[in-house]
């Protein structure tokens, strides 16, 4: 699958040539000379043109326009690409209506039923906006509430996996470690690993009623241990204050049972949030995906239609078409589109400093004697 195309067209010479020889002769220069680019019709009906003067108030905004709705189509692409990452899902062909994205533009039939031919180009160009709109905010909404879930997740698992002088104590400490009494209390102390000597010398003398030979190591990480002491309650701020002083943090830890279940079940609830958002968020991106890849590509017709009107005059008179050239293959490619527009044409459509100024309306920075723009689906 290409990921780069070209959308173009080309002038039919009223008494001419019809678009069907034209299409032919292009066929054949493309297979003659640059065999290995694809080449489809881009088919686009007879669109309500108004007044010359609505085309031009038009022309201004399409492209400010296209490049709103192509970047929420690559926003929601590069939404589904991390929820896959994430979820571990084998990324899958993108869709629209069960149709693959490069085979909607590639066979492309405009939806009548939905974006009436007869409909003012500006009704269509503002109805494709707005529905384009619509989808960003919802995903803005949808985006936000899976990331507060996740938010809520990484801070708990922060808690648990961080140092012993910052992380949750609760899944580390066993009733039996606790001694809590009418004048006894047992305090939690986080000690340099460095310091280990110095705490099993010392902390019975910290201050007085300290219960001798009570400190046990609970736990240890790359940079602390964990120990109990037992005191009497009395003393504990004293102690806090002394183990302080000497390098030893006392952390503040209450054991309550109740209160560790309503943690644990708490990080389940948010475990299951995150893969019910997940996988939520990651269907109605599909979803969403496949809606505005169809409304960009009726933009693009709608573009390419206004543009080549104002280029090539009415009544309607071009061939509109899609090329995935290569890009060793551009030059020539180029060269033939070239080829096959009227002299009188490519005369007004020279690049500004071969014309005087006179450069082509919208689109790509090179200018053409034809209309072209490009595609990036991916």
């Amino acid at each position: 699958m290409a990921s780069r195309y070209w959308v173009v067209s080309l002038p039919v010479q009223q008494g001419s040539a019809s678009a069907a020889s034209l299409w032919n002769r292009l066929q054949e220069q493309i297979s003659k000379h640059s065999f290995d680019t694809p080449l489809y019709r881009f088919n686009i009906p007879n669109l309500r043109v108004g007044t010359l003067d609505s085309l031009l108030a038009l022309s201004d905004d399409l492209q400010k326009s296209n490049t709103f709705v192509e970047g929420v189509s690559h926003k929601i692409r590069r939404q589904i690409e991390e929820l896959e990452r994430v979820s571990g899902v084998e990324s899958s062909s993108l869709t629209v209506d069960g149709v693959p994205v490069d085979s909607y533009l590639t066979k492309f039939v405009w939806d009548d039923a939905k974006y009436p031919a007869m409909t003012p180009l500006r009704e269509t160009v503002d109805t494709i906006q707005g529905q384009v709109a619509k989808i960003e905010d919802d995903l803005k909404v949808r985006v936000a509430e899976y990331n507060n879930v996740r938010s809520q997740l990484n801070a708990i698992n922060r808690k648990q996996s961080g140092s012993l002088a910052v992380r949750d104590l609760s899944n580390l400490v066993k009733p039996e470690d606790i001694v809590i009494s009418e004048n006894l209390t047992t305090l939690l102390a986080v000690v340099p690993k460095y310091s280990q000597k110095d705490w099993l010398s010392s902390y019975e003398t910290l201050t007085s009623y300290v219960v001798p030979r009570s400190s046990k190591q609970l736990h240890e990480d790359n940079e602390y241990a964990l120990y109990t002491v037992t005191l009497f309650s009395r003393v504990a701020d004293n102690f806090r204050t002394t183990a302080r002083e000497r390098g030893f943090q006392i952390r503040d830890f209450e054991y309550n049972l109740e209160a560790q279940e309503g943690r644990k079940q708490e990080l389940e609830r948010l475990m299951r949030d995150q893969e019910n958002f997940r996988n939520s968020l990651l269907q109605w991106c599909y979803t969403s995906y496949g809606e505005v890849f169809s409304s960009w590509m009726h933009f693009c017709a709608v573009r390419v239609f206004a543009e080549s009107i104002l280029r090539y005059g009415l009544p309607p008179s071009f061939l509109a078409c899609v090329l995935a050239p290569s890009v060793k293959g551009e030059k020539k490619v180029r060269s033939i589109l070239e080829g096959l527009c009227d002299n009188t044409h490519s005369a007004y459509w020279k690049p500004e400093e071969d014309a005087g100024g006179m450069a082509g309306l919208g689109g790509d920075a090179d200018t053409h004697p034809y209309v072209s723009f490009t595609i990036n689906i991916a």
